[in-house]
């Protein structure tokens, strides 16, 4: 493609800002032009202190964006049980399961009435006094046994309800990070939370309900100033964009769900949970260092690579009888299920965040179908139990079924290879509902470009053959974010984000921004410049 190098018409600011850009994709490239480059955009020292540790080896992860660790723990302690000596078996945990499932599905639903989540204190009070409520429930059946009859439903509808909510809400948060904020953030957040579990083993019986009922109440304030963090323009939209169910995605997600429901009780025997097993800290531990370790050569695709032996090594431990099979084979589970879990939030919350898709509507479907096949494994291997299949008490069976489950899941995240691929979803015709007044209609146009500029940017990253940081670098780059901002979304120092830039520019052969914006048809203004 020949593209044609057009006169500055802009402020002086950005006139200076191209000419450093031409400098840097300029094929006579002296040593001159790269001075001036390296002075396209401020160096911004002070925040590149904030944004690492170590040197840059350690992004610096922001204390709000931990307290989805903190609703995790809440879970396991409230309703896993795992040191907590409840007076109530698995039935109020299925209960449970069962309205959070009814609850996301239903916000779902009509998440074009009820979306979104952050800026209604609709949804943070409820939330979080139904989540108080239902620890006070949990609680006093074990100071009241005779009650825990009436107590443990009670406490598991209105903790049901009450997680769903504070569950969207957190999707909604990380459905406006990019994908290595994603990672890191969503990864620490998991050991953080089996920190916090590993804490509280130390209260006495009062003391851990007193904290235990806090919990809910950390990770809603954690959820409000983590929304604040972000800039207005960062936010959830408040406009409905209408795609197509991300079906890939979805089955995906049920898949390897189905296979960890029928191994999570062998997965956390003891005294550990799902959210605070050795598997479990490890394995996002793994993906947090892996993250800052690579930096810009970080694949995601390594994750489930690794995390896929992982769970084959499972599935031939779990027939041995020996202690140390049990528990390698626990850890494997765990650890190999942590990864996937952050794969999955990574395409999920990148959808949300390239598309500009609702994450009530998107992370609801995912949520209460995750759930669903979670509840449907453990349903089998409970079968597989009873019924003795295959013998050896059904352990053939369950690893035979959890390891096609398994490779099938992994076959369809294959098949689609990047993080950034569509995952099945598809434009389609937007409803703007008759009785919306007709202000809004520049505003959800505004959300239908962000679509529309994804898909070329992918399509442009394709035809190009840029790599999968070069195609974010992209997408930023054409979303008018400078090389100050890109540094800070990506973990990545200055020098290397206007490497990359340059690398862009020489592939795409062009040598301004103006004519990236005309490569992509972005428009020279912004909405927000026009009004």
């Amino acid at each position: 493609m020949t593209n044609t190098v057009k006169e500055s018409t802009e402020a002086p600011n950005e006139a200076r800002t191209q000419a450093a850009l031409d400098a840097h994709a300029s094929e006579r490239g002296t040593m001159q032009d790269e001075s001036q480059a390296m002075q396209a955009e401020p160096d911004e020292k002070s925040d590149d202190a904030r944004t690492s540790l170590l040197f840059g080896f350690i992004p610096v992860v922001p204390l709000a964006f931990l307290g989805l660790g903190i609703y995790r723990a809440w879970i396991e302690i409230a309703f896993v049980g795992s040191f907590v000596d409840f007076p109530f078996g698995a039935s109020a945990r299925d209960l449970f399961d069962a309205t959070m499932v009814v609850v996301s599905l239903v916000c779902a639903a009509f998440a074009k009435r009820i979306g979104p989540f952050f800026n209604k204190p609709g949804i943070y009070v409820p939330s979080g006094i139904l989540l108080v409520a239902s620890t006070v429930c949990v609680f006093a059946a074990c100071m009241r046994p005779e009650l825990a009859g009436l107590l443990a439903p009670i406490g598991a509808l209105t903790g049901g309800v009450g997680i769903a909510f504070l569950i969207l809400l957190w999707s909604e948060l990380y459905g406006c990070l990019n994908p290595m904020r994603v990672a890191s953030y969503y990864s620490l957040a998991i050991a953080a939370g089996a920190i916090v579990i590993y804490i509280y083993r130390g209260f006495a019986f009062p003391w851990l309900f007193v904290m235990t009922a806090l919990l809910p109440l950390v990770s809603l304030l954690c959820a409000r100033s983590g929304f604040d963090s972000l800039p207005k323009s960062e936010r959830p939209s408040t406009v409905w964009v209408q795609l197509s169910v991300p079906w890939k995605a979805i089955l995906l997600m049920a898949t390897y769900a189905f296979a960890y429901g029928m191994l999570e009780m062998a997965s956390y025997e003891g005294s550990f949970g799902p959210h605070s097993s050795p598997g479990t800290v490890v394995g996002a531990l793994a993906v947090f260092f892996g993250v800052a370790a690579r930096g810009k050569r970080f694949d995601f695709g390594l994750v489930y690579r690794v995390a896929l032996p992982l769970t084959v090594a499972a599935l031939l431990l779990l027939p041995s009888f020996n202690f140390m099979g049990g528990a390698a084979s626990s850890f494997c589970v765990s650890a190999g299920y942590t990864m996937q879990s952050i794969i999955i939030m990574l395409i999920v919350a990148n959808l949300c965040y390239r598309y500009g898709a609702s994450a009530i509507w998107l992370f609801g479907i995912e949520r209460g179908i995750r759930q669903i096949f979670m509840m449907l494994g453990r349903g089998v291997t409970d079968g597989a139990h009873a019924l003795n299949l295959l013998g050896g008490n059904g352990e053939v069976f369950i690893s035979i079924v959890s390891a096609i489950a398994v490779v099938a899941a992994t076959m369809i995240l294959m098949s689609e290879g990047e993080l950034s691929s569509s995952w099945g979803v598809k434009m389609v015709r937007r409803s703007d509902g008759q009785n919306e007044p007709n202000e809004k209609a520049p505003e959800v146009s505004i959300a239908e470009r962000k679509h529309e500029l994804a898909s070329r940017v992918a399509a442009t990253a394709r035809a190009y053959k840029l790599s999968a940081r070069e195609e974010e670098v992209l997408l930023l780059l054409a979303q008018r974010k400078t090389v100050g901002i890109i540094e800070r979304e990506l973990f990545i120092a200055n020098g290397t984000a206007k490497a990359h830039v340059r690398h862009i520019y020489q592939k795409l052969d062009i040598h301004t921004r103006q004519e990236l914006f005309d490569m992509l048809g972005v428009e020279t203004e912004s909405p927000a410049e026009k009004s």
